[in-house]
């Protein structure tokens, strides 16, 4: 499994917005520029992220990105599998069928366990946990970035 473009622009996306959780809306065009982010690929992302109840998106001048949830209510595992579905590391986890070796397969049980703790992983992982590590590095004295 690999991630996707859209699902890393998509992690930086909602990882901004809960950073900036404070404000009410925030701009695609400073969210693109802050967490380098091409700004139409930004908005076809957002779209998939709006579907899957992740962020509201408001339209207008006065328009903008905001989480639908609270940051700690949002999950890692959330913000990837609406960009690129669930994860699956093996077909035969996805599609049994497709495997005519799964019953006797000594290997199936590891790809499982291993989809299982990814998921778990990632599950785990809460935008505003991560957002709150971003914020500490980003305004530490050596990190020699400016805060976002």
């Amino acid at each position: 499994m690999r991630l996707t473009r859209a699902g890393e622009y998509a992690i930086r996306c909602v990882l901004y917005l809960a950073m900036h959780s404070d404000r009410a809306l925030i701009g695609r065009k400073e969210i693109a520029e802050a967490m380098d982010v091409p700004a139409q690929f930004l908005g076809k992302v957002a779209q998939q992220l709006s579907r899957a109840g992740v962020i509201s998106i408001r339209q207008g001048s006065q328009g903008g990105y905001e989480l639908a949830r609270h940051p700690e209510d949002i999950t890692l595992l959330a913000v990837i599998e609406a960009i690129d579905g669930e994860i699956f590391l093996n077909d035969c986890i996805h599609r049994p069928e497709s495997c005519d070796r799964q019953i006797i397969c000594s290997v199936h049980q590891v790809w499982d366990n291993a989809r299982r703790q990814l998921r778990d992983t990632l599950g785990k992982a809460t935008l505003a946990d991560l957002a709150a590590k971003e914020i500490a590095t980003c305004s530490g004295p050596s990190s020699g970035r400016p805060r976002t």
